[in-house]
């Protein structure tokens, strides 16, 4: 039963989008994403339902050389884009990435086969509950509301099929993450993570479109270089493959004063992917795409991949000074983002400065590193997926109903769409 549960969370996904994106017809097309909305939606239940588990998937198929040779062709994707849009950060962190893999793979011979790969506890059973859930619900709002976007756009050749492919392939990525106990295979679905926001923040392919979703590339990419320094860290100085358990890092089965370091590298990798000031931009950025991209992006997917990964980690350095800086970084970040939204005139832009505050405020949670902050953050990770989601599908009903994002121009919101207005209000 294991089996099935965790090919449904992970693959699953992946071969829904590549039928979807075979897919041309508009009503067969929403069909495969209903069906997949539902069947991730049981699934999670599923595994609340059941409760922690661990998973290693039988033996019989080299999953580990798959992974690997996977990462390396998400970072050379990475650098033709880089060459393409002619942007040198972007081929700068595809670089600092893939050389320091290729001396971990390569140079040092190592290997990152763990047992379990997948650790299934109560923080991943509320994050796959965000993702399968929420995720599932804004891939179906999707689906009606990218044909009015083309139709509105006037678009000549419809991009519908891609769109949901990486839409909905998003949610297999973070199923993975969530749930990897394997720091290596950790890395493969947060890199699955960052080229599935480029494609989707890029999809209208408007120059600003591509000057956003590169700009996300590269200060994701950052993260994504200190996170493989870390596993490389980890793995010279804790005793090998065993140092990259996630289990070990957060149950004190490695030399504490030593883990420092990497703990480090993988909480800035954290506050880059969930925008903490300065990285707060890209996310910004992000809002020049469709509708369900920015309801994605922000609820369930790549920034709750930041804040979760801090969260995580939140054991390993309870009680030092990183502890306390990283309670500062989201406090300063939750503070400096609610003034900002203040002076916002366009309704995404209020709700991307607000998203950027409340995860400074879960990080800042992590960073306190109590208890009740601890239990604060997870109920401030579910209520801000609710909410935020929900807002964000309404701001994309509201911008279809009167074709602006401009919050002056909502003016007699509530005559011309009284339930949208009352949905929002709530």
């Amino acid at each position: 039963m294991t089996d099935g549960m965790m090919a449904v969370a992970i693959l699953l996904p992946v071969v829904a989008g590549f039928l979807i994106l075979a897919i041309r017809d508009y009503f067969a097309r929403g069909v495969v994403v209903v069906v997949t909305a539902i069947v991730l939606i049981a699934n999670s239940i599923l595994f609340a339902a059941k409760g922690p588990l661990t998973y290693t998937p039988p033996a019989g198929f080299d999953w580990g050389t798959l992974i690997s040779v996977l990462d390396y062709a998400i970072l050379v994707t990475y650098l033709v884009l880089g060459l393409k849009l002619r942007n040198w950060l972007v081929l700068i962190f595809s670089v600092t990435q893939i050389i320091p893999i290729l001396y971990f793979e390569f140079f040092m011979k190592a290997h990152a086969d763990l047992r379990p790969a997948f650790v299934v506890d109560n923080l991943a059973i509320v994050m796959t509950l965000i993702i399968s859930i929420i995720g599932s619900l804004i891939c179906i709002y999707a689906i009606r509301y990218m044909r009015d976007h083309e139709e509105h756009a006037h678009v000549d050749k419809s991009r519908q099929s891609r769109f949901l492919f990486w839409l909905v392939l998003f949610l297999g990525a973070m199923n993975g993450l969530v749930f990897a106990n394997n720091l290596f295979w950790l890395y493969f679905f947060w890199e699955v993570t960052t080229l599935c926001s480029f494609m989707l923040i890029s999809h209208d392919k408007t120059q600003i479109a591509l000057e956003n979703a590169a700009r996300a590339l590269w200060m994701n990419s950052t993260g994504g270089t200190a996170f493989i320094l870390a596993i490389i860290y980890l793995y010279m100085t804790q005793g090998g493959a065993s140092a990259l358990s996630v289990q070990n890092i957060i149950g004190g089965g490695l030399h504490s004063a030593a883990l420092i370091l990497p703990v480090a590298l993988l909480c800035f990798a954290g506050c880059t992917k969930s925008a903490q000031m300065p990285f707060q931009s890209w996310l910004l950025g992000a809002m020049v795409a469709p509708t369900p991209v920015s309801a994605l992006l922000h609820s369930s997917t790549m920034v709750k991949a930041g804040v979760y990964l801090v969260l995580r980690l939140a054991p390993a350095y309870a009680g030092t000074l990183l502890s306390t800086a990283i309670a500062i970084v989201g406090a300063f970040t939750f503070f400096g983002t609610s003034a900002l939204a203040i002076s916002q005139t366009t309704g995404k832009r209020v709700l991307a400065y607000s998203t950027i505050a409340n995860l400074g405020l879960i990080i800042a949670c992590a960073g306190i590193n109590t208890p009740l902050s601890i239990a604060a953050a997870i109920l401030l990770i579910i209520f801000h997926a609710i909410s935020k989601g929900m807002l964000f599908l309404c701001a994309g009903t509201i911008e279809h109903q009167i074709w602006s994002r401009e919050i002056e121009d909502m003016e007699g919101l509530a005559a011309k769409a009284p339930l949208v207005t009352l949905i929002t209000a709530v």
